[in-house]
């Protein structure tokens, strides 16, 4: 597909051509929410880099598995819900261990603060200690 992008807006001209489509596929695709190049000032198309990112996507799904328009929309829509729902992951790991960090180098006096109850123990006896320890009687069975 498209190679060697820079920081610049494509017109659909170019863009059609680049990726071997009819300039009015493109405007179908903009018709139906598929695309939103921006405007310039004389009302132009002007196609962006994330623009040809999606456009690929696009067609992919339409040329290489024989997705619908429809099908496409909704395979984009879920794409961005997961890419929202994947920084929202990527933000609460962040502060669970910005919350951890802080946890473990100043623990809390008060366990009742705790979202956890907090079980604190001691050995009762080590393992040498044991052996001085004498062994329960066995129940008789009957």
């Amino acid at each position: 597909m498209a190679k060697g992008r820079s920081k610049a807006a494509y017109m659909i001209s170019a863009v059609a051509e680049q990726y071997q489509i009819h300039p009015q596929t493109l405007r179908l695709y903009e018709r139906e929410g598929l695309l939103a190049p921006s405007r310039s000032e004389g009302n132009t198309r002007l196609y962006t880099d994330s623009d040809l990112e999606r456009l690929e996507v696009i067609l992919k799904l339409t040329r290489e598995l024989g997705v619908n328009l429809a099908g496409v929309e909704i395979i984009l829509n879920m794409r961005e819900k997961m890419e929202a729902m994947q920084q929202q992951v990527e933000q609460f790991v962040a502060t669970l261990n910005q919350a951890l960090a802080t946890h473990v180098s100043n623990p809390p006096q008060d366990d009742k603060l705790s979202l956890i109850p907090v079980v604190r123990f001691t050995p009762l006896a080590r393992h040498e200690d044991l052996k001085a320890v004498p062994e329960p009687k066995k129940r008789k069975s009957r």
